[in-house]
């Protein structure tokens, strides 16, 4: 699992690619990205949001959905269980955080998945959250952002959460017939049912240096194909140089190139629509209900 940088880090942590010695706020200015070698820690949800929205324009939408425990599901520990400890680790209700931003003044629908939740995978709730995303998304006239960092479908909620694949395809074509722009940033790790089924809908498909992507992990494929994978085989670059990634953006590129991107793309005029909702539209932002839970 990538490192959890927070605010209860260590005063300095090794990095992963080079073993280097960082202090956190050193890194902290630099993005999370090591000066030595280049890696990129992974982010929380809300940190990836301070870096590439308008500083104070985010709206969070439908904060109050969540999955329960449809299967009374137990491994180690009660799904329930597992729930909980993961809302009280991350902040969060769910692995995914929906809502609308500006990015260099472009309004924008944006959803960022935080792996820290139960490894960002996709069960009923997160499914629900992106198909409320584009289907407002679609009725407000915006483009979409997806930051993606998932393990796939949430093995505890079985063939529930295997249906949200096709739940969030249908919505993304559903979106993109209004000819509206969706980007997808996928981050370390994209991988499983969500990769597969929304992270590659995307008109133009953005990723961070080194990222893993692909469908299943490497060990899988090396047990099925009987054969060792080449070095870097499901890294971001080896897949832009077969076409399944349109570019790879380092760190601190990536707000600057967003804005370009969306300006060039007709996301409509700077300081345009923002996150207030259309007339006679839910905002998303009350208070869970009991149909919140999924």
């Amino acid at each position: 699992m990538p490192a959890d940088p927070n605010p209860a880090s260590p005063s300095s942590l090794p990095c992963p690619g080079c073993a280097a010695e960082l202090k956190v706020a050193a890194l902290a200015e630099l993005l999370w990205v090591c000066p030595a070698c280049g890696y990129h820690f992974p982010l929380a949800a809300r940190q990836r949001l301070e870096q590439i929205a308008d500083r104070g324009s985010f709206a969070e939408w439908d904060p109050g959905v969540g999955s329960r425990d449809l299967l009374g599901f137990v491994d180690r520990i009660p799904y329930h269980e597992r729930l909980r400890l993961a809302r009280e680790r991350t902040g969060l209700r769910e692995a995914v955080l929906t809502g609308a931003a500006k990015i260099g003044g472009y309004a924008v629908a944006v959803g960022v998945f935080d792996f820290r939740f139960m490894g960002g995978s996709m069960g009923c709730a997160v499914g629900e959250k992106l198909a409320r995303l584009f289907g407002r998304a679609a009725a407000r006239g915006l483009p979409v952002l997806l930051v993606v960092a998932s393990g796939g479908a949430r093995m505890q909620e079985g063939c529930y959460a295997l249906m949200q694949m096709g739940k969030v395809t249908a919505a993304a074509v559903s979106f993109k017939r209004g000819n509206l722009p969706y980007v997808a940033l996928l981050t370390n790790p994209t991988t499983g049912g969500v990769a597969a089924s929304i992270a590659y809908q995307a008109d133009l498909v953005l990723a961070e240096p080194g990222a893993v992507i692909g469908f299943a992990g490497k060990r899988v494929i090396e047990d099925t194909i009987k054969m060792r994978l080449p070095a870097g085989a499901q890294r971001a670059e080896a897949l832009q140089e077969r076409g399944f990634v349109d570019i790879v953006v380092p760190r601190p590129q990536v707000a600057p190139m967003l804005a370009r991107l969306f300006g060039l793309l007709g996301a409509g005029e700077q300081g345009g629509p923002g996150p207030q909702a259309a007339k006679g539209e839910d905002d998303g932002s009350g208070a869970a209900e009991d149909g919140d839970r999924f």
